[in-house]
């Protein structure tokens, strides 16, 4: 069965960390851009971070939003089919279900998401 599961949201007070973690089962994933999303209530669904596979032999690109950039930090691990998110200095604009993502050249994979939530 295709599937990503995501793992470590929960409540955290504004200025502290989390770290995010999306294992996939079923999908292939080496070679191929994983990612995480996120919404908010009443807002749609934004990219927060992606990262390319250097595939071994070069260096995985990392891209973020200027929203979060020099806060969060996306990585990945092939072996353990595996993407994952450090989130540091939280906001409270940062509360939004995180959903990771897994781009195939026919369609896209989804999990269900893991909420977080940063109190002021």
């Amino acid at each position: 069965q295709e599937q990503l599961v995501e793992s470590g949201g929960g409540l955290v007070q504004a200025g502290g960390s989390l770290r995010l973690s999306c294992v996939a089962s079923g999908i292939f994933v080496s070679s191929r851009p994983m990612a995480w999303y996120r919404q908010a209530p009443g807002k749609e669904r934004e990219l927060v971070a992606s990262i390319t596979d250097g595939d071994g032999g070069n260096t995985d690109v990392a891209d973020y939003s200027d929203s979060v950039k020099g806060r969060f930090s996306i990585s990945r691990d092939n072996a353990r089919k595996a993407v994952y998110l450090q989130m540091n200095s939280l906001k409270p604009e940062d509360t939004a279900v995180y959903y990771c993502n897994v781009k195939s050249p026919w369609r896209d994979f989804w999990g269900r998401g893991t909420q977080v939530t940063v109190s002021s």
